[in-house]
């Protein structure tokens, strides 16, 4: 069999990506290789559905896979399980107050199957830089003065592109998503996007969107006006049980 062959990107031309219908099949959406990982990249990457994953010191590879992986806001689910156990703490949510902890504690959590992280430094520069232009953004949990579980992502005009999360305490990443899907429900964003399917995400209700209709969401949304430069006063430190109060499932 001869070598997979894809895409070379130029550096010195950033954003300038083929087309994500383009990307291979197998191995599921491999579009391009090379290129950097500045905002003049990845914004326009993810307007275009299209983002990096790689292991730290190979190429940058640029992915769009067939069927992407989401949640519509206000739809993560949270069993009873579940909610009996966040009922019992007393943790607060809140947004952009610890970004580089958080994407840290992403970096060094455990995967199954995976001895390592994709998480680079290359990549925690790129995304805190992002951060600091009111683009990336942390959710985090606390209990009390400890960090304990959140996530960090992109939100572009009305589309939140997830990117990790952690949790040092059962539950810690679910109540992260939680609230931040209630969030962008109140706000009535369309979509928050988890990239590909995983066995956590879907017990959370994760559903699954097409390539044609992902892109098709983005060309409407992702080029809007959202909630621009930093959400602190957004998320401003309700515990999770003000979350779980205002659905029905209470």
């Amino acid at each position: 069999m001869s070598p997979v062959r894809i895409p070379q990107l130029s550096e010195h031309s950033p954003g300038n990506f083929p087309p994500a219908s383009r990307a291979l099949s197998y191995p599921d959406g491999l579009l391009a290789r090379g290129g950097g990982l500045g905002p003049d990249w990845l914004i326009p990457a993810y307007r275009q559905g299209i983002f990096p994953w790689y292991n730290p010191g190979e190429p940058i590879l640029w992915w769009s896979p067939e069927m992407r992986y989401g949640f519509a806001p206000g739809s993560v689910h949270l069993g009873r399980s579940r909610r009996r156990q966040l009922r019992k703490t007393r943790w607060s949510i809140h947004a952009d107050t610890a970004f580089a902890d958080v994407i840290r504690a992403c970096a060094d959590a455990p995967r199954a199957g995976q001895s390592g992280t994709w998480i680079g430094d290359d990549m925690i520069a790129a995304y805190s830089q992002l951060h600091a232009l009111g683009i990336g953004h942390s959710i985090e949990v606390f209990d009390g003065k400890t960090l304990i579980g959140g996530l960090y992502g992109l939100a572009l005009g009305r589309v939140f592109f997830a990117e990790s999360m952690f949790s040092r305490c059962s539950q810690a990443s679910a109540a992260a998503l939680f609230a931040l899907s209630e969030t962008l429900h109140q706000w009535r964003w369309p979509w928050l996007d988890a990239q590909m399917e995983n066995p956590h995400l879907r017990l959370l209700g994760g559903q699954r969107m097409d390539r044609t209709d992902y892109l098709g969401l983005l060309a409407r949304d992702a080029a809007e006006n959202g909630v621009t430069a930093g959400w602190t006063a957004h998320f401003p430190g309700l515990e999770i049980n003000d979350y779980l109060a205002k659905t029905r499932l209470a």
